[in-house]
């Protein structure tokens, strides 16, 4: 039997699809499957792909122009091609004009830009969403976007997170930031407007009536981290914003309380860490997160700062409604598709498009 051979595309890489990459390569290659990644050079360098097994193909970020030669190079052999994400997926359809090659787009999550920003990317939408044999959406919300945006076939696979190894232990992480004597509220992400991080300055300002006042800490780069910074420092406010992290799934394990404040989230990585790891979870009822979480998360309204200091409130005097998510939240991650599932449902798609095409 002839060995399939496939690509994987990646844009810019968060780091739920680069993870999920890189677990989908490894599960793939271990199947007997050829895979070749094509990511910028910088996530080879985080997430190890040859190591996976898998073939790398430095392709530049999509604003460089050389992108697109580079990407219709790597995929002129392939029996099929996956792409993650809008971006990767637009771009690998125009490498792929002319070659009969089939794609597959991921879609991880949605962009968040209104007005005419809003419009192009609607556009790109239909653009990827008609050029894929088949769209995967990783919450049903996206399954239903990509097909009002024409896609011939799409369906539901959502993507866990790989589980993560050698966690420190909590009062170590305390230890480390200082906060032995005071309630931990952690949140984690890129500082950018969708992520709702001004909400959570505003719900902090109230808890500093509690005693003793929680720190929050906020791990996580971004655009919005100078005015962040600015109402911190002016506001007086208890929270810490911490860069980006590579302990941010350990220090998690050490909060009181994690709190996703997003106005969009497909399958969130936090959300995802939280449940996993029994830490009492407040989360905005947005996207895909209440399909993730079940009823082992406190759900609120986006854009809701009272209704997120008093849920976060509550749980810091309620030890046993805290106890009670951190098993609920560690029931629901156990019904969550495994990684291998996730493999196998993915090869399973790969066989049906290459079969058909």
């Amino acid at each position: 039997m002839t060995q399939l051979r496939t690509v994987q595309v990646l844009g810019g890489g968060s780091a739920g699809s680069s993870a999920h990459v890189r677990s989908l390569a490894a599960g793939l290659v271990a199947r007997g499957v050829r895979v070749t990644v094509c990511a910028p050079a910088e996530l080879e360098h985080l997430y190890d792909f040859p190591a996976a097994g898998a073939h790398f193909a430095h392709v530049p970020r999509r604003s460089d122009p050389a992108a697109v030669a580079a990407l219709r190079t790597a995929c002129a052999d392939a029996d099929l091609v996956h792409a993650h994400g809008l971006h990767a997926g637009v771009r690998t359809a125009l490498a792929l004009s002319g070659l009969s090659v089939p794609l597959v787009v991921t879609w991880h999550t949605r962009a968040h830009d209104d007005g005419a920003r809003g419009r192009v990317l609607r556009l790109l939408e239909r653009r990827a969403a008609r050029a894929a044999a088949v769209v995967l959406g990783t919450c049903s919300e996206l399954v239903d976007r990509a097909r009002s945006r024409g896609a011939r076939d799409a369906r539901l696979a959502p993507v866990t997170v790989p589980v993560p190894e050698g966690l420190c232990a909590e009062g170590k992480a305390r230890a480390e930031l200082g906060v032995l004597d005071r309630p931990l509220v952690m949140s984690f992400g890129s500082l950018v407007p969708h992520r709702g991080y001004g909400i959570l300055l505003d719900a902090a300002r109230r808890w500093r009536e509690l005693d003793p006042v929680p720190l929050v800490l906020i791990a996580g780069e971004g655009r919005e981290r100078a005015e962040l910074e600015r109402r911190i420092e002016e506001e007086e406010l208890p929270v810490r914003l911490l860069g980006c992290r590579d302990d941010a799934v350990d220090l998690l394990s050490a909060a009181d309380v994690a709190v996703l404040p997003s106005r969009w989230e497909a399958r969130s990585l936090l959300a995802q860490e939280s449940l996993r790891l029994g830490v009492p979870l407040v989360a905005t009822s947005v996207g895909g997160v209440p399909e993730l979480v079940g009823d082992a998360a406190e759900l609120i309204p986006y854009g809701d700062a009272g209704a997120l200091a008093d849920a976060v409130s509550s749980l810091l005097t309620d030890a046993p409604r805290r106890e009670t998510l951190a098993l609920a939240g560690r029931v629901q991650a156990a019904t969550w598709q495994t990684e291998d599932e996730t493999v196998a449902q993915v090869l399973s798609v790969y066989d049906e498009v290459v079969a058909s095409h």
